[in-house]
This record gives structure tokens, sequence and C-alpha cells, in this order.
């Protein structure tokens, strides 16, 4: 009897944001920046799935968007917490919003700006608590037990954050985003503002509470070694559009969309005798305003030919049969073969 395959904790579905471009006294929309456009993926209960891509190709925004912290433009996003009924954040108002919060929730980038310098360390922690209606006398204990978990000291509730380092602070944010025990954790390239050391560090940590409390992690991040190390698969942005979505294994060994390996030829390689395989990238990323014809990536694209140019191409499984999916967005993604770095 074949094993049951359990549903997705998160299905986006056709994701879109667009952001008006507008112009003039009377504020007239000229036109509109599509900073996510029709991305879809899910992610599995207990895995981590990583969303990559240069600065500005949408990834934040998604997941801002996943979050409800921006209002999409159109699509679905569904979500399936651990003790409750899937639910489509994209249509739920603030209202309805609200208990769903718990079970969802997100690891900023920036750990000097994300805690404000202005609340201890305890209100800092307790704010997730507080806002579910948690009174000061309960939630004392458990901002102790939070701290202990993220493996700080809990006498240290009462300081401020300008008395911890980078590492130390990024512990509370993750101590933060897990008051509450969610289901799923959105995190937001959460080490990319660390010493590598310290980087290590939060990655071995993160690991450490999804073993223990079940999580579900997406993971956006741009350095690819800690994509590699962290996740379970990887989904490629280009342009607020997937170009790529693999397992992170086969997606390293064998890229199959020439964005994908020209990211992962740019890693530097601490073999300074080894030849370098991958290819410059010609020009600069484009603004994502209006309708584009073709394929996003076909104008930086050494491959590209006349149907590239002029059809956007699906995002379809080149997977062979039986093997896990492998996904590209590429026209030419089975007839050419492209450098493994």
């Amino acid at each position: 009897m074949a094993a049951t395959v359990p549903e997705p904790i998160l299905e986006v579905c056709g994701l879109k944001k667009h952001f008006p471009i507008e112009k003039g006294f009377f504020r007239r929309v000229v036109g509109h920046v599509r900073a996510v456009d029709d991305v879809s993926f899910a992610v599995q209960p207990g895995e981590t799935l990583g969303l990559v891509g240069e600065s500005g190709c949408g990834k934040t925004t998604t997941a801002r968007v996943i979050l409800r912290a921006l209002d999409p433009t159109s699509g679905r996003v569904v979500f399936r917490p651990k003790d409750g009924a899937a639910v489509d954040m994209a249509r739920l108002d603030r209202r309805q919003l609200k208990p769903i919060r718990r079970h969802i929730q997100m690891i900023f980038q920036d750990p000097y700006a994300s805690l404000n310098p202005r609340m201890p360390v305890l209100d800092l922690v307790a704010e997730p608590l507080r806002a579910h209606g948690w009174k000061r006398r309960d939630y004392e204990a458990r901002v102790a037990e939070l701290l202990e978990l993220v493996g700080l000291d809990p006498q240290y509730m009462r300081r401020y954050p300008h008395a911890f380092s980078g590492g130390q602070r990024q512990r509370i944010g993750i101590a933060r985003a897990l008051a509450l025990s969610p289901s799923l954790v959105i995190a937001d390239e959460p080490v990319s503002a660390l010493d590598v050391s310290i980087q290590a560090q939060i990655l071995n940590l993160l690991e450490a509470m999804q073993e223990r409390m079940g999580l579900t992690y997406l993971f956006i991040a741009h350095d690819l070694s800690v994509v590699r190390y962290i996740c379970d698969r990887v989904a490629v942005m280009y342009l607020g559009k997937l170009v790529e979505v693999a397992g992170t294994d086969a997606l390293f060994a064998q890229p199959r969309h020439p964005y994908t390996s020209a990211l992962l030829a740019a890693v530097p390689d601490l073999d300074p005798h080894r030849p370098w395989l991958g290819e410059t990238l010609a020009g600069e990323v484009s603004e994502p305003i209006g309708e584009q014809a073709g394929c996003a990536f076909a104008p930086r694209c050494t491959y590209a030919t006349v149907v590239c140019r002029e059809e956007t191409p699906p995002l379809v499984n080149l997977a062979p049969e039986g093997a896990p999916p492998h996904f590209a967005a590429c026209h030419r993604a089975l007839d050419i073969q492209l450098p493994c770095v």
C-alpha cells in the first residue's frame, strides 16, 4: 500500500503583487511594478524551502504577501496550521487574520533594526504573547523559557538591545518568532547581517529548533552556501518569477536554468587553482515594469533564441518518471548542457 503524501502546510498559487506607478499632481497611475508575478510553490510539513535570487527579485515581497503584511494583487495563499483547517490568507480580513498569525511567524534580516531600542528584552519577546491575551504574570516565565531555548541567560531579559551583539540580537528575534509555537516560520535572510562564525551558530540553532518543535521554514537568502547547508529544496526567483525549483542536491549537481547556473558559478571557491566553469552574465537586471514578452532572463542569456524572446516559458517538471520533481522555466532546458560548478 502506497504511503499517504501529507498535504502541504503552505500552498502559494498564482501569487501576484503589483505596485502602481503614479505620476503628476492627481497621482495618475501610468504603470505597475510587477514585484511578484504569478508565483506558485508548496512547502511540505517539516521541510526547509529556500527562496533565492538577486537583490530586488521579489523574495521579501513574496514573504510579506504570504504573511499579509502586504495585500496581494491576485492569487491564493493556502495555509494549513497544525491544529486548524486550511485557510486562504489572501482572502482573510484583518480581524480574521489575528488567530491565524500565531501559527505563522517571521524572523527579520536586520537584528539591529527589527528590535525596538526603547523596549527591554522581556517586552520584545513577549510582544506576540501580549497581542494574544497573555498577562504579565504569565508571560515572564515563558520569556525565560524561550531565552534559555535560544541560548541566552534569562537574567538578561531586563536589558535593552544595545547591550547585545548582533548574534545575540538575532537570537532574541528567533525567541520572539517562536513565542507562540508557530507551525511555519519565514526567515528573511536571518544570517546575512552577521559574521561568518556567528552565521554557523544561528543556522545550527534554527536546525535544532526545527527538530525540537517540528517547525517548517521558508528560508529566504542570497548566499547559496547557506542555502545548501540548511535547505531541503530550493526555489530560484528572477524578476518576480520562479525559474527553477528542485531538491537542493539535484539543483547544485545539475542546474536546468541558465540563471541558476550563473548564480552557482558566482559562489567563491576556496581553491585558487580550480578552473572557473561558469559564465559572466551580460547586462543588468531589467525593471519589472509592465507586460514583458518572452523570458525575463533572455536579454542576459547566452543560450537565448527567438522563441525565448517571444514566448514566456512555463515552469514544467523535467525530471524523469519516478524521480523527485525538478521544475524549470526554460525553453532550452533539455537541449543545452549547463556547466556543473
